[in-house]
């Protein structure tokens, strides 16, 4: 039992390796993407601007409650403005 729950341990580490490779290269292709030039509009100027607050927000300094207060009302500022203008 206690070799089956080792042998268990050892798949379930190595999905979790395997997942989180997956995840870091998935998240330098879109890095490559999102950075690959400059912003050719505001709204894309503001994609970018809010994938780095999300990256903030992900550290222990992004946690903190007044940090993550000013990210949530940038990243609204940006959803608001982004929508178009009803006339």
């Amino acid at each position: 039992m206690a070799a089956q729950k080792a042998t268990d341990a050892r798949r379930h580490q190595s999905d979790v390796e395997t997942d989180q490779e997956v995840l870091r290269h998935n998240r330098a292709a879109l890095e490559a993407a999102l950075f690959a030039g400059p912003a050719a509009t505001w709204p894309r100027a503001a994609e970018k601007a809010t994938y780095l607050l999300r990256l903030l927000g992900e550290t222990a300094e992004g946690r903190d409650p007044r940090l993550k207060q000013l990210i949530e009302a940038v990243l609204e500022d940006f959803r608001r403005l982004n929508e178009p203008a009803v006339c």
